[in-house]
């Protein structure tokens, strides 16, 4: 076996999804709950039927790369040879990872609270990784200062999530400028950025920064899965500086040689009819419903900036993975331990608000009560 897949634990995430029972309130998995609008499968059968399912270039369709890179307008990677299509964001982030980075020299930085996969894929090609942690007294706040200050000589790439997964908390526009300004002053060679956008369309406040209208030297994933409710397409893209891209594209090559002819096509109609946020409203309704509920509930809490999480904080000292296990085998109740996110997270659990609202409210009301009695207010 290869003692570094050996290494690696597998995913908290799912440990706890998996507990799930048919009676459980489940605010755990990332997982929306709407149905996609068939409109743009149907628009693509009639492609299909047309003209098969053949494969595309590697790098994807052109009209579809076309779109994205119009849709984006990203500057240095508005044209089509500055996108990759890729199966999902999963594969686009690891795809940028072993392009980028070189595991006898490069290190990545990730800034946490963060989904673990970033730190996991780079240990998967030998990369070294050092993180730095946002505050939980900033409301885990995205710190440009406290990112650059972290920056080593062997930093090559920095990666964060905004829209947080976990926290759900967006870097500003006066926090990515004073990180984007002090990677423009070092000398060198460039310290690059990996902004995951996967909850670009739930932003739910005006200051929302994007890096790569900021940072040349900015790599962009993104997917249709949060977005379009569309997870099982699995169909991502990673934007980038078309000399990137190139390389990149050798590697998704050899990894899938190309992603899915038909999620490539079903793409294609929702850029075109401009629906990548046809749910947004949907979202912003249901976070109406959960800061009311959590108001309510006397919980602690994070207020969302975007994605569709929120993290609540357990009493002083409690342990997140046992407070999950506790809230499974006594509530009925699914969330995800902080723990699974960093350190810094230790002592708070993660909520997806996706369910039904009255789930949600219902779920929120059951962690109040596990919660409350021991250290009011939780």
């Amino acid at each position: 076996m290869n003692p570094r897949v050996n290494e690696i634990s597998g995913s908290l995430i799912r440990e706890m999804h998996a507990r799930k029972r048919p009676s459980s309130m489940d605010l755990g998995l990332g997982e929306p709950s709407l149905l996609p609008n068939p409109q743009h499968f149907e628009r693509a059968m009639r492609d299909v039927r047309e003209r098969g399912v053949k494969y595309t270039p590697n790098a994807g369709d052109p009209e579809l790369r076309h779109a994205i890179a119009r849709h984006y307008r990203y500057p240095v990677m508005e044209r089509v040879e500055s996108v990759c299509v890729t199966v999902g964001s999963q594969e686009a982030m690891y795809v940028a990872l072993k392009t980028l980075l070189d595991p006898a020299r490069d290190e990545l930085l990730v800034v946490e609270p963060a989904f673990p996969s970033y730190a996991k894929m780079a240990a998967l090609e030998g990369v070294a990784v050092r993180s730095v942690a946002m505050h939980a007294n900033d409301g885990f706040a995205f710190d440009g200062e406290r990112i650059v200050a972290a920056v080593g000589a062997r930093t090559r790439a920095v990666v964060l999530c905004s829209p947080c997964n976990p926290t759900a908390r967006v870097i500003t526009r006066d926090a990515a400028e004073v990180l984007t300004r002090a990677l423009q002053r070092r000398g060198g060679e460039p310290v690059w950025l990996i902004h995951d956008e996967i909850y670009r369309e739930q932003t739910f406040v005006d200051d929302a920064a994007q890096l790569a209208q900021l940072y040349p030297h900015t790599i962009v994933t993104n997917s249709l899965s949060k977005s379009n409710a569309l997870t099982g397409l699995r169909l991502g893209w990673i934007l980038g500086p078309a000399a990137l891209i190139a390389e990149a594209t050798k590697v998704h090559a050899w990894v899938t040689s190309c992603a899915d002819t038909f999620a490539q096509r079903v793409a294609l109609e929702i850029f075109q009819s401009g629906a990548l946020r046809e749910h947004a409203e949907w979202y912003r309704a249901r976070r109406r419903e959960l800061l009311a509920a959590l108001d309510e509930s006397g919980l602690h809490y994070v207020g969302p900036d975007g994605s569709f999480y929120v993290c609540v904080k357990l009493a002083d000292g409690m342990n997140s993975v046992a407070a999950a296990h506790e809230l499974i085998d006594r509530y009925d109740v699914i969330a995800i331990p902080g723990v699974a996110f960093g350190p810094a997270l230790e002592g708070w659990l993660r909520l997806s608000w996706v369910a039904a609202p009255e789930v949600v409210r219902a779920g929120i009301g059951r962690i109040a009560q596990y919660c409350l009695p021991v250290s009011p207010p939780c």
